[in-house]
Parts: structure tokens; sequence; C-alpha cells
């Protein structure tokens, strides 16, 4: 979204000593993000304007003129040009050398320098609009007219910025940032916000007040659900005619092209405050105002030409004969402001943001109108339209009248009273915060704070901010944090203990799998929605009806979640074989199925979410692809240390050829089949002119074989010493026993043989044992060994009864 920072400070009166870069740095750290702050005039340095003093013909080019054209210098430049418009004291626009132009409007921007074009040598460029990029401003007929701008008051010389009031900054705003947050999504909101931060004041809209005497003009709203206001401002008087240049230059600066003072005045609305509106022509509305579902197939015709065939699913604005707009969207063609327009209705409503954002994505029609009334607007948000509405409107035709008004709210947006503890607050800021300072951090942005007890605080919500953005004590955390600047809290380091990492062999025996089809078979990795399109369900041999089905699905067609990963590899066969011959790709993902699951707790109840995996590769022949596939999963076993696997013919799966298929099996139990797509598969999926072999696993039911743990160890830095050990014990003596006992004295220890014979007493054996000793610090002496050595022989005969 653009922000004009001069449209701002109509609101607000900033710091004089504030700069453009600190502004974008508090307001992203507080607010929404500024991607770029942009100066209308840096583009434009080096333009000025020059009157066309006389104009000669060219010796060698009977499309371009000579033109002397004063632009403020002691002596006029000379300037070749093949404008087609161009006239003897005409005021243009000059491109001085060292100016940057986009050279015919196209391309990226060129310096101008001195040049001679066909022999005579050219000062300059007189500028068409395109190339300055201000096309959008001053249209032109065809594509050699230049700009006349003899109709402003400047002198030769002046630069094009300062005349045509382009030294404004642009703040270009992340959308993502303003997701959560339809208060700002107009200049006054963002006013509201910089009002608070630097702690002055905001300037009120202008004040409305419904003249008496007014007739009620009729609305009947029969979808109160999705639609909680509607108010209609009814004006004779009104001129279709060009809005004045400051109306066109506002509209132009924020990204939006000026069309005719009855369209542009409801731009201008929206962009004021936020709340979008439209116009009807009076004349084209019959029989009064109607707010309802869209009749099955009821057809409408929309601004931009698109014929939409609608639903009951649509909300609609109409008359009593039929649909005129579809509701926050976009208005229809017939009945919008025309060349002959002399009365208008002015639509300034509230509707439910969910199914603006269902109907707005069903079509894929995204306006600046839907994509506000898709964020949560609140209904008082019209009053505040009405006003600037009308105040705009009295000043671009002081001929105009209200002469009807409607209103019908059956739900207004209720205020949101949130109760919050200080204690609790200063816990989680990390900071002493009081009643006082409470109340001013949140009362410039429109908070109503009360003291309830001494430890908490009663927050009253504005409605701009009560449709969804701020409803929890978190909230509340949240809005005093950002008031105070997280940049403002010290910065306490988290402590951290790393621990022993855990071995996770589920984790482990994924990634090989990915690695082995990625790496070892050259297969792409791919990631799909969970939701698919019915037609590929049914091309796979699956039930809809079995199929779970999603509340508030993305569109009518992707309703239902996907039984099975086959649906998917259909899809990504059909996006993709289009442009390749061949390819092969795989997924790893779960499948949703009926029935119910509790991962976590009772009260947690999810659907059946196997995970499965899937794949396919496709190429010109049949039997090549099915022995490529077949040779991957034939290996597979190998290759991620699973228990071993087979195929066998059990059962054909609904989307497999009958006569090329296999399951794939462990001991008896199916892990999933494999074949090559049948032709009802492909013809219903859109495949054409390949063939594809597809597979699909179970990944929960492999059984993996058990994994080995490896250790590092460091090499010693000095030799080991090597010493064997025979020794008599108690023939119930273990060997397990043993070794525990000495082995925290010895590197290394290795059990060679146990002796029973006619020199080894009754009851007793010969153990006979291996050490190695190792030292980190040096070579080991004689009398090191010595002293390990006696230690060994003096545990095993105190604790086991051991003799040499």
């Amino acid at each position: 979204m653009k922000l004009s920072l001069q449209w701002i400070k109509q609101y607000v009166a900033l710091p004089e000593d504030l700069t453009t870069e600190q502004l974008s740095y508090d307001l992203t750290m507080r607010t929404v993000e500024v991607e770029s702050a942009v100066n209308l005039a840096d583009n434009l340095k080096g333009v000025v304007i020059g009157t066309i003093l006389e104009i000669l013909p060219h010796p060698q080019a009977d499309m371009l003129r000579i033109c002397m054209v004063d632009i403020g210098k002691q002596e006029p430049s000379t300037i070749v040009c093949g404008g087609s418009n161009i006239a003897t004291g005409m005021k243009v626009v000059v491109a001085a050398p060292g100016a940057m132009v986009r050279w015919h409007g196209e391309g990226e921007p060129v310096e101008i320098k001195p040049t001679k074009l066909r022999g005579v040598l050219s000062e300059g460029m007189i500028c068409a609009a395109s190339e300055l990029d201000l096309d959008a401003l001053f249209p032109a007929k065809d594509e050699r007219e230049i700009m006349d701008i003899s109709s402003f008051d400047c002198r030769n010389g002046d630069t094009i910025s300062n005349v045509l009031g382009l030294g404004d900054i642009i703040l270009e705003i992340d959308n993502k940032s303003l997701t959560n947050r339809p208060d700002l999504w107009g200049h006054y909101g963002i006013a509201r916000e910089l009002a608070a931060i630097y702690q002055v004041p905001l300037k009120k809209l202008p004040k409305f007040t419904l003249p008496e005497g007014l007739d009620s003009y009729p609305i009947e709203i029969q979808a109160p659900d999705r639609c909680g206001r509607y108010c209609a401002m009814v004006y004779e008087g009104i001129e279709n005619k060009p809005s004045p240049y400051p109306l066109q230059l506002a509209l132009w600066k924020c990204g939006l092209r000026p069309i005719n003072a009855p369209v542009d005045l409801t731009n201008y609305v929206m962009l004021s405050v936020g709340q979008p509106t439209h116009g009807f022509d009076l004349n084209l509305v019959e029989g009064g105002i109607v707010v309802r579902k869209a009749q099955p197939n009821e057809q409408l015709k929309l601004l931009d030409g698109s014929e939409l065939k609608l639903t009951t699913e649509d909300l609609v604005i109409a008359n009593h004969q039929e649909a005129m707009a579809l509701a926050g969207i976009m208005g229809g063609e017939k009945d919008s402001i025309g060349d002959e327009t002399k009365a208008m209705l002015l639509e300034i409503a509230n509707f439910n943001p969910l199914y603006i954002r269902r109907t707005a994505t069903r079509f894929q029609i995204h306006t600046d109108s839907a994509i506000r009334n898709e964020k949560g607007l609140d209904s008082q948000r019209v009053d505040e339209a009405m006003a600037v509405g009308h105040h705009i409107i009295c000043e671009l035709f002081p001929q105009a009248k209200l002469v009807a008004f409607g209103n019908q709210a059956p739900a207004q947006t209720k205020r949101n009273e949130i109760t919050v503890s200080l204690s609790w607050l200063e816990k989680r800021l990390g900071q002493k915060v009081d009643y006082n300072q409470i109340i001013s951090l949140l009362s410039p942005l429109g908070f109503q704070v009360k003291k309830k007890d001494d430890d908490h605080i009663v927050v009253l919500v504005p409605s701009w901010r009560s449709t969804g953005d701020v409803s929890l004590p978190d909230d509340i955390l949240e809005e005093v944090a950002r008031m105070i600047g997280y940049e403002n809290f010290e910065f306490i380091a988290p402590k951290v203990v790393l621990a022993k990492a855990v071995k996770q062999d589920d984790f482990d025996f994924e990634r090989t799998l990915r690695e082995y089809l990625a790496k070892s078979c050259g297969m792409q990795e791919v990631f799909s929605y969970p939701w698919i399109n019915e037609k590929y369900i049914q091309a796979a041999g699956f039930d809809i009806q079995s199929c779970l089905a999603l509340s508030d699905p993305p569109s009518p067609e992707t309703a239902h979640l996907r039984p099975s990963l086959i649906p998917a590899v259909l899809e990504g066969i059909e996006t993709n074989h289009k442009f390749f011959d061949s390819f092969a790709f795989f997924e790893k993902a779960q499948v949703f199925l009926k029935g119910e699951t509790h991962p976590s707790e009772v009260t947690e109840i999810l659907p059946v979410m196997p995970n499965m995996l899937a794949g396919a590769i496709v190429g010109k022949s049949p039997e090549t692809v099915f022995r490529q596939l077949k040779g991957i999963l034939e290996k597979l076993d190998r290759e991620t240390m699973i228990e071993s696997c087979f195929f066998k013919q059990e059962k054909k799966p609904t989307w497999a050829d009958r006569n090329a298929w296999l399951n794939f099996m462990q001991g008896d139990t199916m892990l999933g089949s494999l074949g090559i797509l049948s032709p009802v598969a492909c013809s219903q999926s859109g495949i054409k002119h390949v063939y594809a072999a597809a597979f699909e696993i179970n990944v929960d039911l492999i059984k993996t074989l058990p994994s080995r743990n490896n250790s590092y160890e460091t090499l010693p830095q000095f030799p080991l010493v090597e010493q064997d050990f025979s020794i008599l014990f108690d023939k119930d003596v273990p060997w397990a026993l043993i070794e525990e006992t000495i082995r925290k004295n010895v590197y290394r220890l290795e059990f060679i043989e146990e002796y029973h014979g006619d020199r080894v007493p009754e009851g007793k054996k010969s153990l006979t044992f291996r050490v190695w000793y190792r030292s980190d610090e040096g070579t080991l002496t004689s009398g090191q060994i010595a002293e390990r050595s006696d230690s060994i022989i003096k545990k095993l005969t105190r604790r086991l009864g051991g003799q040499i």
C-alpha cells in the first residue's frame, strides 16, 4: 500500500525535525513495516518548465521539428522534437542534459545528453508524460503527444516537481503487516498511529449532520448476516467531469488512476479513512436498494467487462429488478457512474469479511475495495466515510444537493471490553508500568482505560480495533509494549543448556528415504496443498462422499481434503507434462481419512492422518517408466535399512491399469501399490501423449531394521600399553562382572580364554584377558604401568576373590 506523507500531514502535525528515515524506523518498530520511502522529486531532477519560442522545420526529417525553447537560461535551447501537438507559446516539460527519462515510456531510465539528431544538435528533450512516468496524470491521445502544461501557473526554468506538486514522500507499506489491522488501510489510520507515537494531537475529520427534512431512501437488507450496515446518500446536481488536479494528484500518488470526479471522490474517501464506497447512477436504480444473496446462476457484468455466473454464496447489491454490483468488491457495468450521470447514489456499507473473501477468491477479483472489506471493517467507520464523502462532494460540486438518505444497520460493531492485571503486564513486560502510564500510551490510540481496583484496569477497545484485532489481555500487552518501543526493552539473553542430542529413528529414516529418492534416484520432491480439486479425486477412483469436507474451502472445487496422495500426483503430472516429456517426482505427506484420533489429549479430536509416500515417473514408454519405478522400489529396503520387501499381486489400486500393477509387500503387510496410470485416470485428469507409472506407500506401516549408534572418540596421542592377565576365579563368577569391575581402569578390555584343567583347583577356573592402558599426558613409564596393574589385581582379589 502506498501512502502520501503530505496527505498524512493533513491530519497530524509531525515534529519539524523528524527525518523520513526516523519516521520509517519508528513506524516499522511500532506499527507496520515501511518497505521504502521515496521522494517523487528525486526521479525528476533536471526536468524543468520551458516555453516554445519558435518552431522550425528539420532539414533532413519530415516528422521532426527544431524548437527554440526558453528554459530560464540566458539563451534559448535548441531541441529537436517529434511531438504531434507542439505549438509556439506552449509550455512544455524539458529534460535538460543530465536528467533521467524513460525513452518513449519503455525500458530503464536513460540520461539525456546533447546529441545530434539527423545532423542537428539537440540540447535536451521535450517530454511526453510516459517518459516521466506521469501518463496516468496526463494521458496522451497518441504516442507522439507531448505534455502541455500551459494551464499551470509557472515560470520558465521552474522544476517540474515544484510546479506539479511532486515534492512528496511516498511510503510503501508491506501489506502483510496490515493483515490484522483493518484500521490502517487509510491515511487517517496511519496518522492516528503517528500521533500516538510522537504524542502530538490528531486532527478531527470533518463533521457531518444530516439536514432536516430529507426524504428517506428505501433500503432492504435481506441478508443481515452478510451486511451489517448499509447507508445510501442521494445527491442531485452531480456532473461527470474530470477531477481538479489536486484530487487527481492525490490518487495518483497512492497508485490509483484518476477517472472522473464522481468516481475519484469514492476512491478519495477510501484512501482517507479506509472505507470503500461506490457510486450508482440514480436514474438506473429502480425502486431502492436491495442487499441480497445472488440467485443460482444469476448473471452480472462488472465494470471491468468480466461476466460472472453467481451462486447463493455471493452477495449482491440490487434494485428490485436485477443485481447491480458484487457487494464490497466491484460495481456493475450497467448501473455505475456514466457520461450522462446527473444524480448519484453514494453507497457506504459494512459487509461480513468472510463472505467477501470467499467471493473474491472464487472469482479471483482482488480490488482495493475487496482487500479492505475482507479485513473486517467496523460499522462505525461508515459515519467517518459519510463525513469525508459529503465534504469532498460539496467541494467538487458546489451546486450538488443531498436530497435523500437511507440507513439500515442490523448489526453494529460492538466495542470489546478487556480486564487486565497490572502485575500480569509487569511480569510479561519485564519492567514496571503504572495506571497513568497505561493511559498515556493507549488513549492516543482510541482506547479508554478505567481503574477497576489496585491491580486491575478495564480497557474499552475502539470500534476500529474490535473486529478481531484486539480481544484478549495479550493484545493489550502487545499494544503497551509496541508503544513503549521494542527497542527500548533491555535485552536479557535466555539461558540455554545444551544437552545430549536425542536420536530419533523416525526422523533419520524419513531423511534417508528422501535422500534416496532425490539423490540416488534423481526424483524431484514436491509439496502440495492438503485440499485437492475434485476432478483429481474422482480420476483416482475415490468416492467424493467418503472424503472429509472443509467448512471454509478455498474454492468450491477444492472443498475436500485428500484421501490419498495419488490425486496430487495426477495434478502434478497434468501440470508439468505440458512442458516436459519426461520427469520424476515424489511427495511425503499426510492424508486425511474419516475417523477420530487424539494425538495429545482426549479433547483434541483430529481425523485419521497416516503418513504416505507417493510419486511418479513420466515418459514416452510405458514399459520403461514401469521398470524404472519398480527398480527404485526394489532397492528401497537395502538403501533405507528396512525389513525385506517384495512384490505381489493381491489388490489392484483403483487408479492403475488392469494389466500393469503390483502391490508392495513387507511380510504379510501390504505397504502400498505401484502401476501404470489407467486410461480413465489419465483422461479425467487431462494427461495426454505421455505414460506415467505411479506408486503410493503407507510409511507408518514400514518396519525398519535396528540401527547402530555411532560415537566419536579421539585417537590416542601416545602409544597404548598392552598387558595380559591370567587369574583364578570361582566357577560361578561371570565375565560380565569381571568386565564391570575393571572397565573404568583401562582404555580397552578383551576376553581371551577360560581354562579348566588338572592344574586348576576344583571349583575354580583360570580366566585370561587382555587390557590396554592409555594416557593423554605422555608415554606411560614402567612404574605407572605397574601401578595400574596392581590396582586391577587388588580390585579383582578384593571384590571377586581372584588369585594370581
